[in-house]
């Protein structure tokens, strides 16, 4: 179990992969975010884009689901009071394999049970092309 009081400023890691598939952004944006550039490939050719892209909501989905397979697992983390500065600087295509980079950047006591963690989290591509970035305030659990 990690601890409020093992996580210090600057701990970093990077873990996973996931590949996005066509299908799986397409179902996804039909159900939670039915845009054409999400859902229908002769518009998404048309857009800015030159092609389909996964929402971003799916893409959040993901770095969530990397983080808590990869992360959480096993760790004091309680859930998250909020996230900053949540970013899609570039698309998710079908095909794309993400993967999730973490930094500590902020750390403070919250009560007498638990402490809040601020992470950098940072998702991008095999070539290593960043698709989201935010910054979560997690609590967590301190020891006794």
């Amino acid at each position: 179990m990690e601890y409020f009081e093992d996580i210090t400023v600057g701990d970093s890691d990077r873990f996973g992969t996931y590949e996005v598939t066509r299908d799986e952004m397409t179902t996804f944006a039909r159900r939670y975010d039915p845009q054409p550039i999400h859902t229908d490939a002769d518009a998404a050719e048309a857009s800015m884009f030159g092609g389909l892209v996964a929402s971003g909501w799916h893409t959040a989905a993901i770095t969530m689901r990397l983080l808590a397979v990869h992360k959480l697992t096993d760790s004091g983390a309680m859930g998250a009071m909020g996230v900053d500065s949540l970013r899609w600087p570039a698309p998710v295509r079908p095909g794309d394999t993400l993967s999730v980079e973490t930094e500590v950047v902020a750390t403070e006591p919250f009560d007498d049970g638990r402490g809040r963690v601020d992470v950098e989290v940072t998702t991008t591509t095999a070539t290593d092309d960043v698709v989201l970035s935010m910054v979560p305030s997690v609590l967590w659990r301190r020891r006794g």
